[in-house]
């Protein structure tokens, strides 16, 4: 993967962490609903990260 699509891939992400919970789980009455995208999200954002910057190496 290259880093550009990482970044965009982390960039829509974060958004979709923000715009998600307050748009289409807006009518979901349980705090949960929200928490679990959320959950979700964090995760695939650390793997995401862990295969963007398995190429970073010092020299």
């Amino acid at each position: 993967m290259s880093r550009r699509l990482g970044f965009a891939l982390l960039g829509a992400l974060v958004l979709a962490a923000v715009i998600v919970p307050y748009t289409l789980l807006r009518h979901v009455q349980a705090w949960y609903g929200s928490l679990l995208f959320w959950l979700l999200v964090g995760v695939a954002v650390v793997l995401l990260n862990l295969l963007v910057t398995a190429a970073f190496k010092e020299k």
